[in-house]
């Protein structure tokens, strides 16, 4: 399978879950509120990074772009319109980039529909309060296992890894500069917006990739970490960790660390 028919199966699988959840109000809602635990949750993990220099920015490209519970449907869409294109004008490394990118998106959104599934099969009545810790660790616990979230994560710092390459790949940024004019033209703004961010967060870190790699690296610290402590640990410690995370307004930290 080509690159374009792969970026393409990866999106038909999304929107194909994305209308299944439509068509469900419960479904739906059981969906937004994983997603905005998740993202709470991932802003009280790296509050501290957050809060730093360095790393704000990166953190935040992360947080929207790769964690975020807002809707991807026009980035998707406009992804998939030009996905032959990317072969056609764009180097190796950002059609692969490209690729993992929207492979990591079809399993997050399948894990995290799956994950809504399991909150209605629970018997739980979906309300504006949204998923407790308690829920969220039933759900977590009956839809996958240790090595596909593994997995997962591995994908996210991939793409981090290959996304801070481009930034030292002469005259990549000069060419997304110049391709501002023809995809505002085409309709392709979301798309843009996300190459030209992704870029900058990463360029921003600057040097040889030194501070790239210590982001990376507590990204990689800090999930494995959580994977371990939500499908080992006593329910008791998980829904206490899960809690003072997404209710504290200080940097907090895994007691298991």
């Amino acid at each position: 399978m080509d690159a374009a028919a792969q970026i393409r199966d990866s999106l038909r699988n999304v929107t194909r879950l994305r209308e299944q959840a439509h068509a469900t109000p419960d479904l739906q809602r059981a969906l937004q509120h994983v997603k905005q635990l998740q993202a709470r949750r991932f802003a009280g993990t790296y509050y501290d990074l957050l809060q730093s220099p360095s790393f704000a920015a990166p953190t935040r490209f992360f947080l929207e772009e790769l964690y975020g519970a807002r809707d991807f449907s026009d980035r998707d869409a406009q992804f998939a319109r030009i996905a032959g294109a990317l072969q056609t004008f764009f180097p190796k490394q950002v059609v692969n980039t490209a690729i993992a990118l929207a492979e990591l998106h079809a399993l997050t959104e399948a894990l995290d529909f799956e994950m809504a599934q399991q909150y209605l099969t629970l018997g739980h009545q979906v309300t504006e309060l949204g998923l407790d810790s308690r829920r969220y660790l039933l759900c977590w616990r009956n839809v996958a296992n240790p090595q596909l979230r593994l997995g997962q994560l591995h994908s996210v710092l991939e793409i981090g890894r290959e996304l801070d390459k481009l930034t030292r790949t002469k005259g990549l940024r000069m060419t997304l500069r110049m391709m501002r004019g023809p995809a505002k033209a085409a309709g392709l703004q979301a798309l843009q917006t996300f190459l030209e961010v992704g870029f900058d967060t990463f360029a921003s870190m600057g040097g040889a990739g030194a501070e790239s790699e210590v982001f990376l690296n507590t990204i990689r610290e800090r999930e494995s970490a959580w994977i371990n402590v939500l499908f080992s640990a006593p329910d008791m410690k998980c829904e206490t960790e899960l809690q003072v995370c997404l209710a504290s307004d200080v940097p907090p930290y895994l007691s298991s660390k």
